[in-house]
């Protein structure tokens, strides 16, 4: 499987051609926020970018900060509310740490809406400075229940 994340708003607007031929050609799940979404898509609406990503066919995640994440399959979409986090320190890296998605996803497995917390992982990368994790997210993932 392929997976891409757009990366950053600037990326997006830059490459926008090339991100689009990549979507539409090449790529099974798709990293993404609200805003680079929208833009890829060149849409005002978070709905008008899922009715896009819907007729691709392809899976998306979909990050909004406080508000959650949503992940978008050929099933509909699932919203998965954020993590609770005492501080947040840096959001760098949050929105393309997804292993569980991107394990569920290549195991051709649904994902599940009655157990969200995958995104506990990403609390991780934003407690601290930098993206890198400081802890081991695979047992992370199994402690939340994921793997």
């Amino acid at each position: 499987m392929v997976a891409l994340s757009l990366s950053d708003m600037f990326c997006v607007d830059r490459h926008r051609r090339d991100f689009l031929d990549l979507v539409t050609n090449d790529v099974d799940v798709l990293l993404c926020n609200e805003t680079e979404v929208c833009s890829l898509f060149q849409v005002p609406t978070l709905e008008k970018a899922f009715n896009a990503l819907e007729e691709l066919g392809i899976l998306a995640v979909v990050t909004r900060g406080p508000a959650g994440a949503d992940v978008l399959t050929v099933t509909g979409a699932v919203t998965v509310p954020a993590h609770e986090v005492e501080h947040v320190i840096d959001q760098n890296g949050a929105g393309t740490c997804s292993p569980p998605v991107s394990s569920t996803a290549s195991r051709s497995v649904p994902i599940p809406s009655s157990r969200p917390n995958w995104v506990a992982v990403r609390g991780e990368i934003i407690s601290h400075l930098g993206a890198r994790p400081e802890n081991d997210l695979e047992e992370l993932a199994i402690e939340a229940g994921l793997l």
